[in-house]
């Protein structure tokens, strides 16, 4: 029994012997795949830059002289000079005209005027009557500057209507019609006749006297 035994172990020995060998040389001599070069990739096409552009709002930066076109057309429909309204839209550019701005100030002034051309709303209701703009509102201004040059063209067609058919020699028409737009028909009368404008009308014509050549200028664009 023991040397069954022994020669048992010897068998299994050499069983593991070449279970080992067989595995050892499996494992040492290893077939890998061949390899392949990268391929580099193909760059992806880059897209055209795009640029989008925005117009800014008319009201930024503003110029009446971007409405040259509208003033020339309303003037000459209306009777007037267009070097007077160019004059008045310089007078009246004090101020923001952006829409907003002007809506939110109507809120705190008890006596607004609208539009690039500051016209009062009962001015502009009174001008609109049998035009071509009769169904306009006053609201409308701040949005629209072509509506308000047409209103504030045929204002002052308005107010040449009214003046003295005998005027001193004191101021011209064009004058006369400024000093109406800003002080209104009735002082305008006056001022026709021979009473010298006080201090707040006489700054507004000032200041149509300093923007008159810078108007006239500006009809050419």
């Amino acid at each position: 029994m023991q040397v069954a035994k022994r020669w048992s172990w010897v068998a299994v020995g050499v069983l593991l012997v070449g279970v080992w060998a067989a595995c050892s040389d499996h494992d040492t001599k290893p077939t890998s795949a061949p390899k392949t070069q990268p391929t580099a990739a193909k760059p992806k096409p880059t897209p055209a830059a795009t640029t989008t552009t925005t117009a800014k709002p008319w009201y930024d930066d503003y110029d009446p002289a971007r409405f040259a076109p509208e003033v020339r057309g309303y003037a000459k429909q209306a009777g007037i000079n267009p070097q007077l309204l160019m004059a008045i839209l310089y007078n009246e550019d004090y101020k923001p005209h952006d829409p907003k701005f002007e809506r939110q100030w109507a809120e705190v002034d008890s006596d607004p005027a609208f539009g690039i051309a500051n016209m009062h709303k009962p001015a502009f209701d009174e001008t609109k009557r049998g035009r071509d703009f009769a169904k306009r509102k006053w609201e409308e201004l701040p949005d629209n500057p072509a509506l308000a040059i047409e209103a504030a063209a045929w204002h002052l067609h308005d107010l040449a209507k009214r003046l003295p058919s005998k005027r001193a020699d004191l101021y011209t028409k064009d004058e006369l019609l400024a000093l109406g737009y800003n002080a209104g028909g009735g002082n305008m009368r006056i001022f026709a006749r021979g009473r010298k404008a006080g201090s707040q009308a006489q700054s507004y014509l000032d200041r149509l006297h300093s923007n008159w050549a810078k108007s006239a200028e500006a009809l050419k664009s």
